[in-house]
């Protein structure tokens, strides 16, 4: 399967998802996305279309510490900014987006380690 064809059906899955998922100011959406050499993670509250807090693989808080920002570790590391960043804004729980990705991998490393930092979701 080609590369182009593979990103499409990803978006097709994510249009999906975000028919039935969306967050609001108390209970924001965690989204994830991922490239090769990086994970992201935002919360945002669609109603108002703000982004409440966002962590990544590029900050320099986490690039400092990990040799790849690609990997499961690099992803654990995220999804324990991100769940510090929401509760220093006042957030204890989330609606998990995961993108059209499996859950799995990376998606899942972080989702757990958001959970394990005290995100409830």
């Amino acid at each position: 399967m080609r590369i182009e064809q593979k990103e499409l059906l990803r978006k097709k899955r994510h249009r999906r998802v975000r028919a039935k998922v969306t967050g609001t100011a108390d209970r924001p959406r965690l989204n994830v996305s991922r490239s090769l050499q990086h994970v992201y993670a935002q919360l945002i509250d669609d109603t108002a279309g703000h982004t409440l807090a966002a962590a990544s693989t590029v900050d320099k808080v986490l690039r400092a510490g990990n040799k790849s920002g690609g990997n499961i570790a690099a992803a654990k590391e995220v999804g324990k900014l991100i769940a510090e960043r929401g509760q220093a804004v006042g957030i204890t729980s989330v609606v998990f987006d995961r993108g059209g990705y499996k859950y799995h991998g990376r998606v899942r490393a972080l989702a757990d380690s958001a959970r394990e930092a005290g995100l409830k979701f």
